[in-house]
C-alpha cells in the first residue's frame, strides 16, 4: 500500500541520518524528507485509498483527517531545524536529526494503526525516541526533564498496555476471539464483557491521556517543554500528543459499541474541564514563558476532550482544533526558542524587554498569542467558537459555561507572562546575549508561516478537510 510509504520513507531518512558523515550537511536531510512525507500525506488527502477491513495499518478516515496536519508541522519545522542546528554548530547532530525523522515515522504509524497492541507499540516507541531529544541541551534540568518525562510517560504507556489486555480480554470473554483490530472490536460491540469494557477504558483513558498531557498526568509538560528546543517542543505540542488523541477516540468508539458511551463522554469532559481548570491556574502564576506554553498545551489537550465530550459534532469540531493548535503551537514554540536563545532565560524575573533585542520573533510571539487564545481571524477562534455552539446545542450549558470561563483566566495568565518579558528595557545581561543572536530567515520564516497557515485555516478552511473530518465522525459514529 502507497500510504506505508509515509511510514518508511521517514525511517529510511533516519538510516541514511546515522549514515551521513557530515555534521554541517546533515540536516538537509530533515526538509528532504519532511517534503516527500509531506506531498505523499496531502496526496493521500486529496485521494483517499481503499482500506482493507480486517487491516493493521491502513489510510483509514481518522488518519486522513489529522495525520496531514502533523506532516505539515514536521515540513515547517525542519527547515527550522536546518537554521537552528547551523546555530548549534558545538553539539553533533546525527542522534538528533535520525530521531526527529524517527519520530514522524512513528507517529505515521500510530496514526495508521488499526490494531490496539500496535498503536500501543508505536506510541510506546516514539515515547522512547523522544528521550534524547529533550536532552539536547545536556543542562542538569534538561537531565531532570527527560527522566521525569520518561518516568512519567513510562508509566501511562504502561497503564495503556494493561487497558488494552483487559479490552483483549473483554473480547474473549464475551465470546469473541480476542482480536484487537478496533473493526473487530466495534463489530463485536455489546457482545464485549461491560465490566472488563470499563476497567480497560479508564487504563487507556489514563494511559493515552498522560501522554496526551490532560491533569492530573501533566506534570511531565512544564519540565520537559521547559527545557527542550523548541523545534521539539513545537514537535511534542502539536505531533506527538495527536497520536495519543486519535488514540483516545478509537478506543471510545469501542467503549460506544459495547453500550456505554455516555460513561465515556462523561469522563471525557469531566477530565476536559479539569486540565482546562488546572491550566489556567498555572497560567495565573507560572513566570517562565516556556512552561506557560506547556500550560497552554494542557488546555487544550483538554478542549480536545471537551470536543469528544460532545459527540459526532464534537469530535468533528475537536480535529478541527487538532489543526488549528498545532499550526498555532509550533509558531509559538519556534518563536519563544529564538526568544530564549537570545535572552539566555525563559524566566520573567531575568527577561524583558525583548521587543528591542528579538523584534521579529517577539511580533510572531505575540500575535501567536492572540491566536491561541482564540482571538480572531485564526484558526483556534473558530474552532472553539464552534465547540461552544456545538456544547449548548448539546444540553452542554453548565459545561460550556465553565469552558468559557477557563478560556478567560488562562487569557489573562498568558498575556501577562507575554507582555511582561517583551515590554521594557532589556536587562543588561540579556542585551548582551541578544547581540550574539541573528534573527535571520531561517529562524523567521518557519514560524511565520505556521501563523500563516493557522490564518488560512480559520478564514479558508479547505472543503476537503471537512470532508476528512466528516468522514472520520463517520468511522467513529457508524449508522446501524
Amino acid at each position: 500500500m502507497i500510504s506505508l510509504l509515509l511510514i518508511l520513507l521517514p525511517l529510511v531518512g533516519a538510516v541514511v541520518a546515522v549514515a551521513w558523515r557530515s555534521n554541517l550537511s546533515r540536516p538537509q536531510l530533515l526538509p528532504v524528507f519532511g517534503l516527500l512525507h509531506t506531498a505523499l500525506s496531502f496526496w493521500l488527502l486529496w485521494h483517499p485509498p481503499e482500506v482493507e477491513a480486517s487491516g493493521w495499518l491502513g489510510f483509514d478516515p481518522l488518519a486522513r483527517a489529522v495525520l496531514p496536519a502533523v506532516s505539515l508541522l514536521f515540513l515547517v519545522c525542519a527547515f527550522y531545524g536546518v537554521a537552528y542546528l547551523r546555530i548549534r554548530q558545538e553539539r553533533p547532530n546525527r542522534v538528533f536529526v535520525a530521531l526527529l525523522l524517527t519520530i514522524l515515522g512513528l507517529l505515521s504509524a500510530g496514526h495508521q494503526a488499526r490494531h490496539l497492541g500496535l498503536l500501543w507499540i508505536a506510541t510506546e516507541a516514539v515515547t522512547l525516541a523522544a528521550v534524547p531529544l529533550l536532552h539536547f541541551n545536556g543542562t542538569p534540568r534538561a537531565f531532570e526533564a527527560t527522566w521525569k518525562y520518561l518516568l512519567v510517560g513510562g508509566t501511562g504507556i504502561a497503564l495503556s498496555l494493561l487497558g488494552s489486555f483487559c479490552l483483549g480480554y473483554a473480547s474473549i470473554h464475551g465470546g469473541g476471539d480476542g482480536n484487537l483490530t478496533f473493526v473487530s472490536l466495534m463489530a463485536q460491540g455489546a457482545g464485549l464483557s461491560r465490566p472488563w469494557v470499563l476497567i480497560a477504558w479508564v487504563l487507556l483513558l489514563v494511559g493515552y491521556g498522560t501522554k496526551m498531557g490532560l491533569a492530573p498526568m501533566h506534570t511531565w509538560k512544564p519540565d520537559a517543554y521547559g527545557e527542550a528546543p523548541g523545534i521539539v517542543g513545537a514537535l511534542l505540542a502539536g505531533g506527538v500528543t495527536t497520536v495519543a488523541f486519535t488514540a483516545i477516540l478509537r478506543v471510545r468508539a469501542v467503549v460506544a459499541a459495547a453500550g456505554e458511551s455516555a460513561m465515556a463522554d462523561q469522563t471525557l469532559l469531566v477530565i476536559g474541564l479539569f486540565s482546562m481548570l488546572v491550566a489556567a491556574l498555572f497560567l495565573l502564576g507560572t513566570r517562565d514563558f516556556k512552561r506557560m506554553l506547556a500550560y497552554s498545551s494542557v488546555e487544550h489537550m483538554g478542549i480536545l476532550s471537551i470536543g469528544a465530550a460532545f459527540g459526532g459534532a464534537g469530535v468533528w469540531t475537536a480535529l478541527f482544533h487538532v489543526w488549528a493548535n498545532s499550526l498555532t503551537k509550533g509558531a509559538l514554540f519556534l518563536s519563544a526558542g529564538n526568544i530564549r536563545r537570545a535572552a539566555g532565560s525563559a524566566a520573567m524575573d531575568d527577561v524583558r524587554g525583548m521587543s528591542a533585542l528579538t523584534p521579529r520573533s517577539v511580533a510572531i510571539f505575540v500575535t501567536g498569542m492572540f491566536a491561541v487564545t482564540a482571538c480572531p481571524p485564526f484558526g483556534p477562534f473558530f474552532s472553539e467558537l464552534r465547540l461552544v455552539r456545538v456544547g449548548f446545542a448539546s444540553g452542554h450549558g453548565a459545561a460550556t459555561f465553565m469552558f468559557l470561563g477557563c478560556l478567560l483566566f488562562a487569557f489573562f495568565g498568558i498575556t501577562r507572562v507575554v507582555f511582561g518579558i517583551v515590554d521594557g528595557r532589556p536587562k543588561p545581561a540579556a542585551r548582551v546575549t541578544g547581540q550574539r543572536f541573528i534573527e535571520s530567515a531561517g529562524v523567521i520564516l518557519p514560524p511565520l508561516a505556521l501563523l500563516g497557515f493557522s490564518l488560512w485555516l480559520g478564514l479558508f478552511t479547505p472543503a476537503v478537510l471537512q470532508d476528512a473530518w466528516t468522514a472520520a465522525v463517520n468511522q467513529l459514529y457508524p449508522t446501524p
